[in-house]
């Protein structure tokens, strides 16, 4: 119990971190992608060690920060479906993304996404998302999933529990050449 209260403190703070990052070019956050193996955080292999408990706790952590801040939020399933995500419907229906018919659970779609499913008010499943930032715990490979220029953020948090933490956030490209301004102060 201990353990599930420390790994929902240190969802929290990471995702507060990021949402909360300030740079002229990143644009405000409206759609937030996470990609977790409960397994890494255990200690143990992505994909050999799958607890519903931790999936819980970080689903669980993530929802309340982002249902306090208005922003959605898809939950990457694990590679058995094809890391497609669980969001509201919505939120789904909101920004276009067509649902498909699958249901996760643990040992198919991943201890994460499919208790977001449970927790979710309508929850649904899309094959793809474009997000303005990402938070990855365990290296489940959510770059698919963000909009094409994605930027590298380094949070005080490190890891979840025992998974790597990493996060990016995106920025429009920069398009044109050396004649190219990308600030009205610089025309």
């Amino acid at each position: 119990m201990r353990e599930l209260e420390k790994i929902r403190q240190e969802v929290k703070g990471a995702v507060g971190e990021l949402l909360d990052m300030d740079r002229a070019d990143f644009r405000p956050v409206r759609l937030l992608v996470i990609g977790c193996s409960s397994s890494e955080i255990l200690g143990g292999q992505i994909g050999k060690a799958s607890s519903p408990e931790a999936g819980e706790a970080v689903s669980q952590a993530i929802l309340e920060v982002c249902a306090a801040r208005g922003i959605a939020v898809a939950f990457q399933c694990c590679e058995h479906l094809n890391r497609a995500l669980v969001m509201e419907r919505a939120q789904a229906e909101q920004y276009g993304y067509e649902e498909v018919c699958v249901v996760p659970w643990p040992k198919a779609g991943g201890s994460c996404a499919s208790a977001a499913y449970r927790l979710m008010k309508d929850p649904v499943v899309v094959e793809r998302v474009q997000a303005d930032a990402g938070l990855d715990i365990g290296n489940t490979m959510i770059g698919m999933h963000l909009k094409p220029v994605a930027v590298p953020v380094r949070l005080s948090e490190k890891t979840i529990g025992q998974a790597a933490l990493v996060c990016a956030r995106t920025r429009p490209k920069l398009i044109g050449g050396s004649r190219a301004h990308y600030a009205l102060d610089q025309a």
